[in-house]
């Protein structure tokens, strides 16, 4: 039996007879969605930011020959990251409400953002960023040939759990357990916070940059709501 696959139908054809065709529909719900764009133009003033707040850290501390990587203290303060963060939180809102979710009634703000460098052989073990935060994001600064890449993982345990032998790892399929992006200087990406992430150990002689930020949402005071509907008695 031979099924060949279109964008809205499955269509099966039977081997013992060729005029046996039936239509098997096709629905994707609970999508994960992954997004990137580049924004060159934030890179001078953030690179600025970043390395003000890493050099301070590296006379500070020595660098981990385990761990080889270093963390900046938070840049939420700094005037140089403004425009920047400004328009991260208005896309993070733009993004949840493309997705579905009532943002008339909310306001994003910034749990987290800071810079992490990332020597050779350092890397990021598999994980999700709780304690309420919605989305996650990276925005990178520097990255050298052989560098890491950012990895996205399956989400769903029952699919992980029963999960079969892809047929060609190279191809984002139904199949895939596993997505990878290539970063890129001024390249910026966001996901859902419950998606899992991790990176590739850093390959290159250069250390690899990158901001990392969490978002989260309030309720926004301002907002009009609705007032509830009396319950009805029966």
């Amino acid at each position: 039996m031979q099924i060949s696959t279109t964008d809205s139908q499955v269509e099966i054809i039977g081997e013992s007879n060729s005029t046996d065709k039936a239509k098997l529909n096709q629905f994707i719900y609970f999508p994960t969605a992954i997004y990137t764009m580049e924004k060159p133009e934030f890179l001078a003033d953030i690179r600025s930011a970043a390395m003000t707040s890493l050099n301070k850290r590296k006379k500070e501390v020595q660098l981990d020959k385990i761990y080889p990587m270093y963390m900046s203290d938070s840049l939420l303060d700094d005037a140089k990251m403004k425009k920047f963060l400004d328009f991260v939180a208005h896309t993070g809102w733009e993004i949840l409400e493309q997705q579905g979710y009532n943002m008339s009634i909310f306001k994003v703000f910034f749990t987290e953002a800071w810079c992490q460098e990332h020597h050779t052989h350092s890397s990021m073990d598999q994980h999700v960023h709780n304690g309420g935060n919605q989305l996650v994001g990276f925005y990178f600064l520097d990255t050298p040939p052989d560098t890491s890449k950012i990895l996205f993982h399956d989400p769903r345990p029952g699919k992980v759990q029963i999960n079969l032998p892809e047929t060609n790892h190279s191809n984002a399929t139904l199949a895939s357990d596993i997505i990878n992006f290539d970063p890129k200087p001024g390249l910026l990406i966001f996901s859902n916070a419950w998606l899992p992430h991790s990176y590739t150990k850093n390959g290159s002689n250069k250390p690899l940059r990158f901001i990392h930020f969490n978002l989260s949402v309030q309720h926004d005071p301002t907002a009009n709501f609705a007032p509830a509907s009396p319950a009805e008695v029966i």
